[in-house]
């Protein structure tokens, strides 16, 4: 559930032919800056921390606020989780979206002008039931702050990871009992970088390569710590990797296919910073695979 901090001022909101309490933008994780939140107020940082049940989350934790609670997700009043952005805007605890808007003189001359102190104008648009309460709206308070956590995951989405290329050397059909030295293309174990941004806060994910799993298919797993070594032409075929290999002890003849499945997943490691502040989110994993048919060499007698 997202909660807030104690009242620190009364804030007026101005909607179109009415004055209206706008709700509170649901900014999940920790919030940057040392704004004082109050119940109820519409400020959209004041609805920034998941914290755990009966505890109150702060706003002003500085580089401890990705950490608290930061786990990107919003809600509506029903508790229901919803996307924290949709078309541009942040999400309100009413299940509506805000985004600063610059709205006409004569807009804000019909909506009675601007409001004394500092704040801004938002436009507010609600989906569904709630579609005919949308409209542009004052806020006031200090500009919205929002959670760099939140920014990281949708960073976290961007991220282009590239295709799992499998290489199993030699090349062509694997031996019983010969080494096999497990590869992965160069463009499948590169850092990858993604950027997430609003107007005043920016938040960069990054994505390393650190762990590769292969399924080898014959009922063992091989886990490396890198992407493996090509077996170069000339080395010694009974020679085994020096770092990412496997041998086949019986052959494929009995797999379907009369190949085994080689499923090769890599994890990579998501660390996110901006804002002053940094952490981590939820890793992600490619895959790939390849049919490997495996011989088992005979003698031949005479």
């Amino acid at each position: 559930m997202l909660i807030c901090g104690r009242r620190l001022a009364a804030l007026t909101v101005v909607v179109v032919a009415a004055l209206v309490v706008a709700p509170a933008v649901a900014y999940a994780g920790g919030g940057t800056g040392g704004v004082q939140c109050g119940e109820n107020d519409p400020r959209p940082v004041c609805d920034v921390n998941a914290g755990t049940s009966g505890e109150l989350g702060s706003l002003n934790r500085g580089g401890d606020g990705g950490r608290q609670g930061g786990d990107g997700v919003c809600r509506n009043p029903s508790g229901e989780e919803i996307p924290c952005q949709r078309d541009g805007a942040w999400a309100g605890v009413d299940g509506c979206y805000y985004a600063p808007t610059d709205p006409s003189s004569s807009t804000v001359e019909a909506l009675g002008g601007r409001p004394a102190g500092e704040g801004g104008w938002y436009m507010r648009t609600c989906y569904g039931e709630d579609a005919s309460l949308g409209g542009v709206v004052w806020i006031a308070g200090e500009p919205p702050v929002v959670s760099p956590a939140v920014l990281a995951r949708q960073a976290r989405a961007r991220l282009d990871l590239p295709r799992v290329v499998v290489q199993m050397n030699p090349s062509g059909e694997q031996l019983v009992n010969l080494p096999v030295w497990l590869a992965l293309g160069d463009e499948s174990w590169r850092t990858q970088s993604a950027r997430a941004s609003v107007p005043g806060v920016s938040v960069t994910a990054t994505a390393r390569p650190v762990r590769a799993s292969w399924s080898m298919g014959d009922g063992t797993t091989v886990v490396c710590e890198g992407p493996g070594t090509p077996w170069a032409s000339g080395a010694d075929p009974a020679k085994a990797s020096p770092d990412c290999g496997h041998v086949y002890r019986r052959s494929s003849a009995g797999a379907p296919g009369g190949a085994y499945t080689v499923l090769v997943t890599v994890t990579w490691e998501v660390t996110w910073a901006g804002a002053g502040q940094s952490g981590t989110v939820p890793g992600l994993t490619t895959s790939g695979q390849v049919q490997a048919r495996v011989q088992e060499s005979q003698a031949v007698v005479r």
